[in-house]
């Protein structure tokens, strides 16, 4: 057969591309990973009970919201990267901004309270378990989207292993926030944001042997 006649032949029963099939596919991922990340932080850690108090309430919403736009915007990023090809020009800077403006609030704080303070704000009580938890978490929901990003075939593995990484680990730190009893916005920026980007780290180091297709 002809090189013409087979690219006739193979034309015949072209069908076409479902483009909202790779934003289903991650969007569901992402979807179950929080479902994982909060039950494992529910059986292993459990929910503190002082959301009632202002100052709680007010410490909660910050880092869920941190969380929020971090998983938000890397998952835009996640999806096109796991498109072939998806990687050329897409600049990651805003993937960045949260981490930005969490550090820039963090120095506000630290700025208007005493130097005495200051240990107290950024080490807290639970670092350490903030250290720990937030990665341990984090694997499950990295698994499940894993196998997203592989059912898309993605051309840039480390990048594409990057931004899995960034979304597992705010869907962590998501989870992780309905635990945490350290209330500070260097808190914050130093444990959940340093966590987060270990777990970007991982996905970039992992990337390459999990999303080879």
């Amino acid at each position: 057969m002809k090189t013409d006649e087979l690219v006739t032949a193979l034309s015949r029963h072209l069908e076409p591309v479902d483009r909202g099939l790779i934003r289903r596919t991650v969007g569901l991922a992402v979807a179950v990973a929080i479902i994982v990340a909060f039950s494992v932080m529910a059986l292993w850690l459990g929910v503190r009970t002082d959301f009632v108090t202002a100052y709680a309430a007010a410490f909660l919403i910050a880092k869920l919201a941190f969380a929020v736009t971090v998983i938000s915007i890397a998952s835009v990023y996640l999806i096109r990267l796991s498109s072939p090809g998806g990687e050329r020009g897409r600049p990651a800077f805003w993937a960045f901004v949260p981490f930005a403006a969490t550090i820039l609030l963090a120095a506000v704080s630290l700025g208007s309270a005493p130097s005495s303070h200051w240990n107290r704000m950024i080490v807290g009580d639970e670092w350490l378990e903030c250290l720990l938890s937030i990665p341990v978490i984090a694997i499950v929901p990295f698994v499940v989207l894993v196998w997203a990003v592989r059912r898309a075939a993605p051309t840039n593995l480390v990048r594409a292993g990057a931004f899995t990484g960034l979304v597992a680990g705010g869907v962590s730190a998501l989870a992780y926030a309905l635990h945490c009893t350290d209330d500070s916005l260097p808190f914050i920026a130093v444990w959940y944001g340093g966590t987060i980007l270990l777990c970007t780290i991982a996905g970039a180091v992992l990337g390459p042997r999990l999303l080879r297709w």
